[in-house]
């Protein structure tokens, strides 16, 4: 199946806590971070996901916000450090491209917040994903 998400992380389930409509699924991507997706318990019944399965996270790059640095004190768990590869901008929007630990990601945030933030080629960063804006799929 082709899909439009253009964020695409190999990875290896390592936990999944399940309740009754939503669980956490832990994921090993490929570089060696760790991500938590949050997805409904019948997803994975239906993925049959367990330990060990070999899984993809996908994340819109609508929902990858990024920090200058590691960011404390909040709810985001899923933070992804990396080095931006290429910045193009938009009269509105500016889409950054990072290269992280095992793959690439492409974050899409305003032009304002990209030229607040100083961003360049070259400059680390930190990618913020919400558990709840990561899907899985089988790899």
């Amino acid at each position: 199946m082709s899909l439009s998400i253009r964020n695409q992380l190999p990875g290896t389930v390592t936990g999944v806590t399940s309740g009754e409509v939503m669980a956490a699924v832990r994921v090993r991507l490929g570089g060696g971070q760790d991500i938590t997706a949050a997805i409904t318990a019948d997803a994975v019944r239906d993925l049959g996901l367990t330990e060990g399965s070999a899984v993809r996270a996908l994340v819109k790059s609508t929902e990858v916000a990024l920090a200058t640095g590691p960011v404390e004190g909040i709810s985001i768990r899923n933070q992804l450090p990396g080095t931006i590869t290429d910045i193009v901008t938009g009269g509105a929007m500016a889409g950054v491209r990072l290269r992280v630990a095992g793959g690439e990601l492409t974050a899409a945030i305003t032009k304002e917040a990209a030229v607040d933030l100083g961003l360049a080629v070259g400059l680390p960063v930190v990618a913020l994903i919400k558990s709840t804006e990561v899907s899985l799929a089988g790899a």
